[in-house]
């Protein structure tokens, strides 16, 4: 039975009712309550993944882990973002030149926004004041001013601009270039290029530290970079995979997770310490995660493979595969693990 199912009963003792230890015990049930609850799913809440070589959205139902809905939802859709307030989920069509607006707990579509050029990569800053899209094929970062999605500026980034994350305060947008191997740092108030380094050989993901450190997926080889952009300085190259693409953090204050796409593993690294642990072995082109909000699961999708991989990061679990669509890039659930750390 859990705390929220427990009835409340007064608190006698001998000399009668107990005031005070009655509402000590009302405040345990409460607390108790409300800590199941946080680690519970949300009734109905689904995982929305992106199926890239079909174009598709598959919709897997959380509880059962069983995939409920697939439908069409543009042209080559890679990757996906909630907003800033999770209110939404955003998917980035990059061939139909459009965004698809669906809701982040039962995966519907809510709304498309037409006339978004080659949207590959998606983000907004910390502020909330800008949205940035990555125009892969073009060589090219937009920028559009929020809350109504105006195009303020075109940045000419050569050569294939990939992945994008922001300074905390705002300020910066860093973005990797993946076939000139570079890193790209744009200001945000004047929508200037305003420096560029070299990195390892095809740049990928990448993430920014609470410490103010990037941590760049190096795919063309097997470690991520970290580089220090006050400084505009890499300080050292940590071994986790080769083909190492993706990093996002375990949202427990210490870890981020790396994907290799060529060795089909994920591991984690401590991004104070600067030390990777062992290698999760999960499958071909492991791509994109999710991190349940106890942060116990990882959710990654595996490209070469079309499912869908779901990883117990205690080891006590055999990992659980879900078969999606061709291709599958993005994912996301609503009761996922903090973001910011």
């Amino acid at each position: 039975m859990i705390a929220s199912c427990l009835p409340f009963r007064p608190v006698v003792t001998a000399s009668g009712f107990n005031l005070r230890a009655a509402v000590r015990a009302l405040v345990g049930v409460v607390l108790a309550a409300g800590i199941a609850a946080a680690g519970a799913l949300a009734p109905g809440e689904r995982a929305v993944v992106l199926n890239s070589g079909d174009g598709t959205v598959s919709v897997i139902d959380r509880a059962t882990r069983k995939v409920v809905d697939t439908y069409p939802v543009g042209k080559e859709p890679h990757h996906l973002i909630p907003t800033l307030d999770d209110s939404e989920l955003v998917v980035a069509n990059a061939i139909s030149n459009d965004l698809v607006f669906l809701n982040p707990l039962t995966g519907e579509v809510k709304r498309r926004l037409p006339r978004i050029s080659d949207p590959y990569q998606l983000g907004y800053s910390p502020d909330g004041k800008w949205f940035v899209s990555i125009s892969l094929r073009l060589d090219r970062v937009d920028i559009y001013s929020m809350p109504n999605y105006e195009l303020k500026a075109r940045i000419p980034a050569a050569k294939t601009p990939s992945h994008v994350a922001f300074a905390r305060d705002s300020s910066t947008a860093y973005v990797t270039m993946q076939d000139s191997d570079e890193l790209i740092a744009i200001d945000l108030t004047s929508h200037k290029e305003v420096w560029r380094m070299k990195t390892g050989k095809t740049p990928a993901g990448i993430w920014m530290s609470p410490q103010g450190l990037l941590f760049i997926g190096i795919m063309g080889a097997d470690y991520v970079e970290v580089i220090d952009p006050a400084k505009r300085a890499s300080i050292k190259q940590i071994v986790t995979g080769r083909g190492a693409h993706n990093v996002f953090p375990a949202g427990d204050g210490s870890r981020v997770l790396v994907s290799n796409r060529v060795d089909g593993t994920i591991t984690p690294v401590d991004y104070k310490t600067l030390v990777a642990a062992k290698p999760i072995k999960v499958g071909r082109g492991v791509d994109c995660m999710e991190v349940t909000a106890d942060g116990k699961e990882v959710w990654a999708t595996v490209r070469w493979e079309a499912r869908v991989a779901v990883i117990d990061l205690t080891g006590t679990k055999p990992i659980e595969y879900i078969p999606v669509g061709r291709s599958p890039h993005g994912i996301y659930f609503k009761s996922h693990a903090r973001r910011d750390r």
